[in-house]
C-alpha cells in the first residue's frame, strides 16, 4: 500500500481503464477517470501528476495530441497498443510499423514524459500479477529516468514485485513490447482469454 497519495487521471473507462482506476484507488491514490464526454479528458489531465492512457490505441495519438497543454510536465503512462482489428475483433497489424505508439506520443508531446508499460499482458494481470502461476514481467520504456522511477513505484502499488519490472531503456524500446501484441490474438485463439503475460525466462 502506497503511503503517498498521487493525483492520477485515467483516460479511458473500458476494461483496462476501469481496472487500473479501481486498483489505484484501492492503493490510496486520488484517481479521476475521464470518459468520452467533451472536455472530460482535458479536465482530468489538467490536475493530474500522472496520466494513464487507456484509450484504444488506434485513436490515442489524435486524442492525446489535443491535450498538449494539459499534459505539459506530466508523466504519461501509455498502456495501449495501436493496431488494426481482425475480422474477429482481435489485434491484427501494427499501426506504426518501424515505430511505436509510445514514440509517436513522445514526438507529438515533447514536454510530456512518456513511459510505456503494462502492454504485454491481458488486462487482469496489470493489477493482479500474482494471479499467474509463473512470475510475469512488466517492461518500462521511456527517456526520463525519474519518470520511470515514479512509474516503477506505481507498479509496486499494483502488486508488482521489484524483480518483475525490467527497464528496457529509451522510448524506442517500446517498439519491441508493442510488437509483442502480435502474439496475443494467436494465444487467445489457441487458449481462450485465460490471463497471461509476455515474460523473459532467465
Amino acid at each position: 500500500m502506497n503511503t503517498t497519495t498521487t493525483a492520477i487521471a485515467v483516460l479511458g473507462n473500458g476494461r483496462v481503464g476501469g481496472n487500473l482506476a479501481a486498483a489505484l484507488t484501492r492503493a490510496g491514490h486520488q484517481v479521476t477517470v475521464a470518459d468520452r464526454t467533451p472536455g472530460a479528458a482535458a479536465d482530468a489531465a489538467r490536475t493530474a501528476r500522472i496520466v494513464i492512457n487507456a484509450t484504444p490505441g488506434a485513436g490515442s495519438l489524435e486524442r492525446l495530441t489535443a491535450l498538449r497543454e494539459e499534459l505539459r510536465d506530466t508523466i504519461l503512462v501509455d498502456v495501449s497498443n495501436a493496431t488494426t482489428d481482425g475480422p474477429d475483433g482481435l489485434p491484427a497489424d501494427l499501426l506504426y510499423p518501424g515505430s511505436s505508439l509510445a514514440e509517436q506520443l513522445q514526438q507529438a508531446l515533447p514536454d510530456t514524459h512518456v513511459v510505456k508499460t503494462l502492454n504485454t499482458m491481458l488486462y487482469p494481470v496489470m493489477t493482479a500479477p500474482a494471479m499467474l502461476t509463473q512470475a510475469p514481467e512488466a517492461f518500462l520504456s521511456g527517456e526520463d529516468p525519474q519518470a520511470k522511477q515514479t512509474v516503477r513505484a506505481l507498479l509496486t502499488d499494483l502488486g508488482w514485485q521489484p524483480e518483475w519490472i525490467t527497464d528496457l531503456g529509451g522510448i524506442r524500446t517500446a517498439r519491441a513490447t508493442e510488437a509483442a501484441i502480435l502474439f496475443v490474438p494467436h494465444v487467445i485463439r489457441s487458449s481462450g482469454f485465460t490471463p497471461f503475460a509476455v515474460s523473459i525466462a532467465r
